[in-house]
């Protein structure tokens, strides 16, 4: 009776699978399977299984439907609606890293722009894993409310603060000059190519985290603008940019009195540009 039962089972499960990921080819799932997978082990019942099935079929991003999105080797909570965190983007973090490494034992860290909160938790997380006795003080802040909740949770663990608001105006008066490390991955897409984007971003996702503007500097501008006044001396500013708009994004920091570079990941296909504020 239980091999019977366990034949059975094994056999029910198998259609199911196969259904999942039937429906998810049709579709256009490119990576059909992993996905079945991923929906499958998410799903708590019969029902819920069809109605995430459902829904990415439907075009919602993959991380929305089962709630979650690996980001160096964190999972991340991403709520409907909110910005999923991009692979690419693990760059900007791993630069992030390093840099705080280097600014001693207690770095102050902020995340602008943070979104689903998975640039600030996983520098937190990757400081931690250099051991050293380092530990970081984390801030994150997001005009989004969807965000900021979402933010709340993923960055609990850390200990880290999520304050709703515009860019610096939420943060305590009391980090001004004090911060070793500025993250900011704010939307960089020009206005009108918002309408290019993958219906998984443009559709699904707020829109607040991807038009950057005209020429897609605009939040950059206001960022840079700000940096010098909040940043330690010798602090760093670092944000993910594109290959074609990085040498505009250097002059934005240099306008803003900030030392400019820019680093490549051809991996990832990655860049990010990287301010520093000279010693006083």
């Amino acid at each position: 009776m239980s091999v019977s039962f366990a034949a059975s089972a094994a056999l029910q499960l198998l259609s199911f699978r196969n259904a999942v990921i039937s429906t998810l080819r049709t579709a256009g799932c490119v990576f059909a399977e992993d996905e079945a997978e991923l929906i499958l082990s998410a799903a708590g019942s019969p029902d819920e299984l069809h109605a995430m099935v459902d829904r990415r079929a439907a075009g919602q991003p993959l991380e929305h439907v089962v709630g979650w999105a690996e980001f160096r080797g964190l999972r991340i909570a991403v709520d409907p609606g909110v910005f999923v965190p991009r692979r690419r983007t693990e760059f900007l973090v791993q630069q992030a890293v390093s840099h705080a490494l280097g600014r001693g034992p207690d770095v102050v860290a902020v995340d602008l722009c943070c979104g689903s909160g998975a640039l600030g938790a996983a520098l937190v997380a990757g400081v931690g894993e250099a051991g050293g006795g380092r530990g970081v003080e984390l801030y994150a802040a997001d005009i989004d409310p969807a965000a900021v909740r979402c933010a709340r949770r993923n960055v609990a663990a850390s200990g880290g603060r999520v304050l709703e608001g515009d860019l610096y105006a939420p943060l305590p008066a009391a980090l001004r000059g004090r911060v070793d490390v500025l993250l900011a991955n704010a939307p960089y897409v020009p206005t009108d190519a918002i309408g290019l984007l993958p219906a998984e971003a443009r559709v699904h996702e707020a829109r607040v985290a991807l038009d950057g503007g005209p020429d897609g500097l605009d939040v950059q501008r206001r960022v840079a603008a700000g940096a010098a006044r909040w940043l330690a001396p010798g602090g760093h500013l670092l944000m993910e940019t594109s290959e074609r708009q990085a040498s505009r994004t250097v002059e934005v920091f240099a306008g803003g009195g900030l030392e400019a570079a820019v680093v490549h990941c051809e991996d990832l296909g990655a860049t990010v540009a990287i301010g520093t504020l000279p010693q006083r």
